[in-house]
Formats: C-alpha cells, structure tokens, sequence
C-alpha cells in the first residue's frame, strides 16, 4: 500500500475523487501490478465505475473513460465504497496535500 496525494487546486470534490483514482490505477500499473482493489469514500464515483449511476455531467465523462480504460488493464479489480468516517487516512492525506499545496504522486 502507498501514501499518496496530490494538490489540485480548485475542483469539485468530483473530480479531486477520480483524479485520486487515477492516479492509484496509473501507480499500480507502473509497479506492474495485475490485481487491484480500491476502496473509495465516494459513492458517486464507486457507483459510476460499477455502472449503476450514469456519468452526466460532460467534464467527468473523460475521467469515467480513463478510469475505466485504466481499470481493464488489470487482470482483475475491483471497487468498494467506505463510508467517509471508516477512511481517515485518505482524508488525512488529502488535508495534507491541502495545507502545504504539494503532491506525492510516486
């Protein structure tokens, strides 16, 4: 498991959600990983991935196609949503990518 984060600058928590997963797919497959499991706290995402919510909004349709290109590339893979409070070290990591406007992204 790595700690990663990244600092976006201004987005919707939308899309702060699926560049984090994008950037976790494109870490696993650097390291030559075949098997992935995310977990996320983002329902919205987790549920668009799985294919039960729809992509509405147009600027999140090319995250949805990259995660999903991305995630075909794993043997096997998998997405599980935690409720946010069960996920306190995402929300630290993210706190800290926040407050000193830095990524760790490798």
């Amino acid at each position: 498991m790595a700690e990663l984060y990244g600092y976006l600058g201004r987005a919707t928590n939308n899309v702060a959600e699926y560049e984090g997963l994008l950037h976790a797919l494109r870490y696993a497959l650097a390291r030559g990983a075949r098997r992935v499991k995310v977990f996320s706290d983002s329902e919205l995402v987790v549920r668009q991935m799985g294919g039960r919510y729809r992509v509405k909004h147009p600027g999140m349709v090319p995250l949805h196609r990259e995660a999903a290109a991305l995630l075909s590339r794993f043997e096997e893979a998998s997405l599980s949503h935690v409720r946010r409070e069960l996920n306190r070290d995402a929300d630290r990591l993210a706190n800290r990518a926040l407050d000193m406007k830095e990524s760790k992204l490798t």
